[in-house]
């Protein structure tokens, strides 16, 4: 399907306000061996996030055991996991001057609390390393394992995230290893055992879904205790991955965004660029602000 001219115009913008500072980001990755879900996932805001600099950094590896539709990231077996990292993610996050650090992984069911307690060793050492910068963690779903949910939450995030990515219906499909009741035990655990720390989920719109399921999504989402929301148009990143089904119209994001907070999320950015990790730091900055609505990406850089 050809990209509608609202995605294009929105890609248009952001690519004619680079710099060279993309390439010293993923300069700055190489030299410090590390991943970032920018690049892995083939997110099409990687080059203009590059350019501020941001990054969210992908631990465990780069190869998941899973193999969900929407994603580009390599699926087999992966590599040991290395004890060096969360010092060298620290290094990195230290030397980009970032108030706001963002880390993610790959799924790692092959290890027994599935990385958990190496999320929590990264979230130590950012502290140590910057103990006045954020930290927010997008979390796999750990199988539901609540030890290993409580282990992340112990090590102190600000921000605690795991997407939902889409509607029930198509989670067969879409995510075949994952378990949409699952996914929301997660953040509702999350809330549970410590509702200081921020709470947040996101999810795809143009897999399929109806109006109605995506609504049922929302209010899934907010019964856990989730307060903060992502949601942005599924974009397919390789011709292996699910095909885009619809290019969802921006007022329909708009729509479904003040539907968001008319049901309690503190705060939603809604619009079709909008990524989870994008703008992470302006995001939890303004939710502790309370009550914001973000209809476009711009609003938020």
């Amino acid at each position: 399907m050809r990209l509608p001219e609202w995605i294009r115009k929105d890609l248009n913008i952001r690519n004619g306000h680079l710099s060279g500072g993309s390439h010293s980001t993923r300069g700055l990755l190489r030299r410090h061996g590390l991943s970032s879900v920018c690049e892995e996932g083939r997110c099409p805001n990687s080059a203009a996030c590059f350019a501020k600099p941001v990054a969210a950094f992908m631990i465990l590896g780069n190869v998941c055991t899973r193999d969900c539709a929407f994603c580009a990231v390599d699926s087999g077996v992966p590599s040991v996991v290395d004890p060096s990292e969360p010092e060298r993610i620290a290094d990195a996050a230290a030397e980009m001057g970032l108030r706001h650090v963002v880390v993610t992984s790959v799924t790692r069911d092959d290890l027994p609390d599935g990385g958990a307690s190496h999320f929590a060793a990264v979230i130590r050492a950012i502290r140590q390393r910057l103990p006045n910068a954020g930290v927010e963690t997008l979390i796999p779903d750990f199988k539901g394992d609540i030890n290993a949910i409580k282990t992340v939450l112990d090590a102190g995030p600000d921000v605690f995230n795991h997407n939902m990515e889409t509607v029930r219906r198509l989670y067969p499909e879409i995510r075949p290893a994952a378990v949409y009741n699952r996914s929301l035990q997660v953040l509702g655990l999350a809330h549970e055992i410590n509702p200081a720390i921020a709470v947040k989920s996101g999810f795809m719109l143009g897999l399929g879904e109806t109006t109605e399921e995506a609504d049922d999504l929302l209010t899934d989402i907010r019964d856990t205790g989730c307060d903060t929301l992502t949601i942005g148009q599924y974009l397919r990143p390789t011709k292996k991955n699910h095909p885009v089904v619809e290019y969802i119209n921006p007022a329909v994001f708009e729509a479904l965004g003040r539907r968001a907070m008319e049901l309690g999320f503190g705060f939603v950015a809604s619009a079709p660029l909008v990524r989870s990790s994008m703008n992470a730091e302006e995001m939890y900055r303004k939710r502790i602000q309370g009550s914001v609505f973000s209809n476009q990406n711009k609003a938020l850089e």
